[in-house]
């Protein structure tokens, strides 16, 4: 600042001071008036209380102006205080020397300050010269309270005029022109203080013709409320034609500096406000984050014990109850939790931008929440619900492994059975001791064919015996019943075969009685058991179930029956053969009048029984279904298609960021459209589950590469728009031009080689080719800033952190603590009354709550320490 001289001049008729910079005394001043009592009253008065209001700081007062400055001690003090600084000890004797070298060590100090003083010296100051020492106060007045007040470049009194004229221009009946007159009603002191203060003044209830009362409300006002004290009189204002102007200057300066003290005290407190609420909003998102981590583990955790129970159950309807259940559970529960999950990680990120946006340390979540942290939580989830259906799988095949063998079983022990039943009462029978030649060779022939018949049920019976066997192997839970069963018709069977061969040799013996045998009727029964036999081995084969796990076990069926039509052709030709034999029956009985017995006698089945079942036969055939294919060879590859098309435009510099905003959004909306194909793929995979096909030849897709690829979709989509977002707010915050971040998107893409991250390398050459010229330490540095976890990978956005860093403008401890500083009067601490003063009610309690008590002996009890707050708001140690 350009020194200022100031000249004080003193004669016997009026005291002058002129100023090159800030003060010009008015040409058009009545000197005259200057000698009048009035106006050396109105100084002392107001000159006293001015030094008063300061002096009192220091526990002291004057009571007389020119005589308590005489030893200039006082003096010295007043100085001391108004200025901050000291001043060289002063000299404690008594004697007139004394005083006049302390009053000259305070003249020096207001020379040293750029202010010349003329005609005024010590000697003058210590004799009790009035004139001199309120020249002097004067002096003092325009150095330390006037001059440093400016507005828009103007002089400290026009400075000052202007301030009030600005402050009271929308006050009726108030026209402040000068520092006399327009004063004298005192409807400008009150308009002061209603415009920074209207609770204190009802400015509606003044009157223009009470200049008494009006100055009297302002004066006591000022002092109770505003720590003014009352430096005039109204009396003397009203009753003196032109106030002094040097008294007024002084009172209203005092309200300049209270108010504006109040208005700096303010714009610290918003500037607190600010910052604490960036404070408040960042712990409010760490809290979010940590409550939504907490559930998310906390539902995993509860989860993978249901996952890992691996208690099969006996029936296949329990079975299917929990295979069921675990499709509710991928249906219903899962899919929120991965979108709570993906939320999370955009929160995440979104904070980690805003804290650093905001000049604060990153977030570290609890231990064990960290997002890598849930990931690997989510991953032993998805291993252990990957194992978890793979084991209802399995038991589901095994159970049903096991209903098909007991339907079969039951099948063929009920076929068994149907056919056995009267098989004893007709092997005990002894017909054939009163029949004849004829009826015995009959019985014979039957006896043979009924041989035959068992001969070729043997079979059944072995596989009756076999399934029982497997069915004990595989732990089958109603086996005792399937043993007794077994039991009772191996039993049944050796029952069989020892009357079968007591029966043939009881015929045996009496055949030589038998001469005549009728080949005819011997041949069909021959012929037709087998094939009736065979027919219904067919037919039950036909109407067996085929449990079948993929296309290739469909294939190998399609192959055994494709030799059907030649057994088919074979058989015909054998049904044809038979019939020949009963149509040469007829032919002979015919053609040589023999008379045909109504039943063959020697088999039960009829010409009829064998037509009946031939047609039975032709019509059953198996039937094979294909599934699943067609919908999975469309859904995977447009899942593939997405993914690519995202990740171009997320790398896209064509359009601005607002544009690839809207392209994402565009194609998150088509992913959520195309929902309802995963919905029926769904179905269709659930029915080719419940029809026991369990792979396919014809995709390479299978459910669950579609649902892991889905919700990676979803996951890459969601993502890429919050670095958008992300990109948008750096973008923002630092004033970043579109042509700065396509010139940015430009460079990482041309060293880009791993799809939106570089190797360390890669990143050194990028920023070579941008100019830096970079040693190992320098590198070093850059690193742990755009890779401060040591990934060995940067990023787009920790790219353009690092690219942008230095132009940020944002808050630091510094500023907030010195804004602190204002608030707390410029000490070092700050009571809970300052704060809830200065600051609204909820930042004030933030700050009550948070802060440390200060630790001092010069602090009230209660204080409290801002300078640690403001460095903890930054992640700072104590400054």
């Amino acid at each position: 600042m350009t020194a200022i001289e100031t000249q004080v001049q003193y004669n016997s008729s009026y005291l002058m001071i002129s100023s090159e910079d800030y003060m010009v005394p008015e040409e058009d001043w009545d000197r005259d008036l200057l000698l009048d009592p009035a106006w050396e009253k109105q100084q002392r008065k107001t000159f006293t209380a001015w030094c008063n209001s300061h002096l009192r700081k220091a526990g002291t007062q004057i009571e007389n102006i020119e005589e308590d400055f005489r030893n200039g001690l006082k003096l010295m003090l007043l100085l001391e205080v108004i200025s901050g600084e000291r001043l060289p000890k002063p000299d404690k004797g008594k004697m007139r020397f004394h005083k006049i070298a302390n009053v000259n060590k305070a003249l020096d100090f207001i020379s040293s300050k750029g202010v010349k003083l003329v005609s005024i010296g010590a000697e003058e100051i210590v004799d009790g010269n009035v004139k001199m020492t309120l020249g002097m106060i004067w002096t003092i007045i325009l150095r330390f309270a006037i001059q440093d007040i400016s507005i828009e470049e103007t002089s400290a009194k026009e400075g000052l005029l202007l301030w009030c004229q600005r402050k009271t221009a929308p006050y009726r009946n108030v026209n402040v022109q000068n520092f006399h007159i327009s004063w004298k009603d005192g409807l400008a002191l009150c308009a002061l203080i209603h415009r920074h203060r209207p609770d204190l003044i009802d400015y509606s209830k003044l009157r223009k013709d009470d200049p008494v009362g009006n100055l009297n409300t302002a004066f006591e006002v000022a002092e109770k409320f505003l720590d003014i004290p009352k430096m005039l009189d109204a009396e003397d204002i009203v009753n003196t034609p032109k106030p002094d102007e040097k008294a007024i200057m002084t009172y209203v300066s005092c309200f300049y500096h209270a108010f504006a003290g109040a208005e700096q005290a303010e714009t610290a407190a918003n500037r607190i406000c600010k910052v604490l609420a960036v404070n408040q909003e960042n712990e409010r998102l760490m809290e979010e984050y940590e409550k939504l981590a907490s559930e998310l583990l906390e539902w995993i955790r509860r989860t993978i014990p249901w996952l890992e129970n691996r208690v099969a159950e006996q029936t296949m309807q329990a079975m299917q109850q929990k295979l069921e259940d675990f499709r509710d559970y991928r249906r219903v529960h899962k899919p929120p939790k991965v979108q709570e999950k993906c939320q999370l990680e955009i929160n995440f990120n979104t904070l980690q931008t805003k804290l650093r946006l905001s000049n604060r340390p990153a977030f570290m979540p609890s231990e064990g929440k960290m997002v890598s942290d849930i990931a690997n939580a989510w991953k032993g989830l998805e291993q252990v619900e990957k194992g978890y259906e793979e084991w209802l799988l399995t038991e589901i095949r095994r159970l049903e492994r096991l209903d098909h063998l007991a339907e079969k079983f039951k099948q063929k022990c009920s076929l068994h059975e149907a056919w056995t039943t009267g098989k004893q009462e007709l092997l005990s029978l002894k017909d054939y001791e009163s029949a004849s030649l004829i009826e015995i060779r009959a019985l014979m022939r039957k006896h043979e064919a009924f041989e035959s018949d068992l001969a070729a049920h043997q079979d059944r019976v072995e596989q009756i015996a076999a399934i029982a066997q497997e069915l004990n192997e595989l732990d089958y839970h109603d086996a005792a019943t399937i043993n007794a069963r077994c039991q009772g018709i191996c039993d049944q069977w050796d029952n069989l075969g020892t009357l079968t061969q007591k029966r043939r040799d009881s015929l045996e013996r009496v055949e030589k009685l038998c001469e005549t045998i009728d080949q005819l009727y011997l041949e069909f029964a021959k012929r037709a058991a087998p094939f009736n036999n065979w027919m219904d081995g067919a037919m039950e084969d036909l109407k067996d179930m085929f449990i079948v796990h993929s296309i290739e076990e469909i294939q190998s069926l399609k192959a055994v029956f494709s030799q059907t039509p030649p057994l088919h052709l074979l058989a015909d030709k054998e049904r044809v053969a038979i019939m020949g034999i009963q149509n040469e029956i007829l032919k002979i009985a015919q053609t040589y009048g023999i008379k045909v017995l109504g039943e063959n006698p020697y088999t039960v089945i009829t010409p009829q029984d064998i037509i009946n079942k031939w047609e039975a036969v032709k019509q059953l055939g198996p039937m094979l279904r294909r599934q699943f294919a067609a919908q999975a060879n469309i859904i995977g590859p447009w899942i593939q298609t997405k993914m690519e098309e995202i990740s171009h435009v997320s790398i896209d510099i064509a359009g601005s960021l607002e544009e690839q905003m809207n392209n994402l959004k565009q194609y998150e909306q088509n992913i959520i459209n195309y929902k309802s194909n995963i919905d029926k793929l769904e179905g269709d995979h659930q029915l080719s589950q419940e029809g026991l096909i369990f792979d396919n030849k014809h995709t390479n897709y299978t459910m669950e590469h579609v649902r892991v690829g889905w919700e990676q979709l979803l996951t890459t989509i969601a993502r890429t728009i919050n670095e958008v977002e992300n990109q948008i707010l750096t973008r923002d915050a630092k004033g970043i031009s579109q042509e700065q971040l396509n010139e940015f998107r430009a460079s990482f893409n041309h060293f880009d080689r791993r799809n939106g991250m570089m190797d360390p390398d890669d990143f050194r050459a990028c920023l070579i080719s941008m100019g830096y010229d970079l040693g190992e330490v320098e590198f070093a540095r850059i690193m742990t800033l755009v890779d401060p976890n040591n990934t060995g990978v940067v990023t787009f956005q920790a790219f353009i952190d690092f690219m942008t860093r230095e132009t940020a403008e944002t808050d630091t401890a510094e500023q907030v603590m010195a804004s602190f500083k204002i608030l707390a009067s410029d000490k070092t601490y700050i009571t809970v009354e300052e704060l809830k003063r200065e600051l609204p009610p909820e930042q004030a309690e933030y700050c009550i709550s948070r802060m440390t008590r200060y630790v001092g002996s010069d602090a009230p009890p209660g204080a409290l320490d801002y300078t640690s707050f403001s460095s903890a708001l930054y992640g700072e140690s104590d400054l």
